[in-house]
């Protein structure tokens, strides 16, 4: 299927570019960005996660504005995720973890800026990329879409191969629709290095604060909130030289809007 919108962010709230408007590269540049502040900064205040990976690479997409895109490339927190697909060292490959790029930037742009990205990272000598692409849509307690669903159809436009899904899982939401990752549980439970701040979103979203024995605490909390079973998110690489042999590509996902694609005003005008 042809799409004929492309996503764009502000503030974490979705819009949308028509996909026929002209692109000029010319007006772009890509720089590779020293340090988290600048990206951090970015990515937590209009990626629609909120969240900041950890990061190894960070490209920033820039207009005469400043800066308007920018590409996390970050190390997952099990390195079979980049070795199932490149064997040999973790750190030879990495996983694109978040890519946002503002409301007024072309439709286009992600293919020309992820391109760009994947020359610097050749530059640095690494063999290859992985990333996922979530489809399952997260609703807040009254039913409001608040993160959208995926099918990474802009890693299709960039020829990326598609691997199949990851394992099913069943998540735990907050209020808000928000994740509680099986890592901040795990913090939690083993008092590791950020479990505090883990405890005062739980507490913040309505959890009794913690109490007693911290295992018994966290159940209780766990039992508290809402679960969604996942079907798996869907995973895709690139390799970055000739040299690297990748399986075929699986058909591509399609994506269903069920309601979810835009309205004819939420597509922002061409400038």
């Amino acid at each position: 299927m042809q799409l004929d919108f492309t996503q764009r962010w502000r503030n974490r709230r979705a819009s949308y570019r028509p996909a026929g408007e002209p692109f000029d590269p010319r007006r772009y540049d890509v720089v590779e960005l020293s340090g988290d502040a600048a990206a951090k900064a970015f990515v937590v205040e209009h990626h629609y996660s909120g969240t900041y990976p950890a990061a190894r690479f960070r490209m920033g997409l820039f207009d005469a504005s400043g800066l308007v895109g920018a590409a996390v490339f970050s190390h997952p927190c099990s390195d079979a995720v980049l070795t199932s697909v490149f064997p040999g060292r973790a750190t030879d490959s990495v996983e694109l973890g978040r890519l946002v790029l503002l409301d007024h930037v072309r439709a286009n742009a992600e293919s020309w800026f992820i391109a760009r990205c994947f020359e610097l990272l050749r530059r640095r000598g690494l063999r290859g990329v992985v990333s996922f692409a979530d489809p399952l849509p997260r609703k807040d307690e009254q039913g409001r879409v608040t993160t959208p669903g995926h099918v990474g159809t802009v890693y299709q436009a960039t020829n990326g191969t598609y691997l199949g899904r990851s394992t099913p899982r069943t998540l735990r939401l907050l209020s808000t629709g928000a994740t509680i990752s099986d890592r901040a549980i795990q913090k939690i439970r083993r008092q590791e290095r950020g479990w505090e701040y883990a405890v005062r979103q739980l507490v913040s979203d309505g959890v009794p604060p913690l109490e007693g024995p911290v295992d018994h605490w966290l159940h209780r909390a766990m039992t508290a909130l809402r679960t969604v079973r996942h079907p798996g998110n869907h995973k895709y690489a690139w390799a970055l030289h000739r040299s690297e042999r990748l399986p075929p590509s699986l058909a591509y996902p399609k994506l269903h809007f069920a309601g979810l694609g835009p309205s004819s005003a939420s597509l922002q005008s061409v400038p």
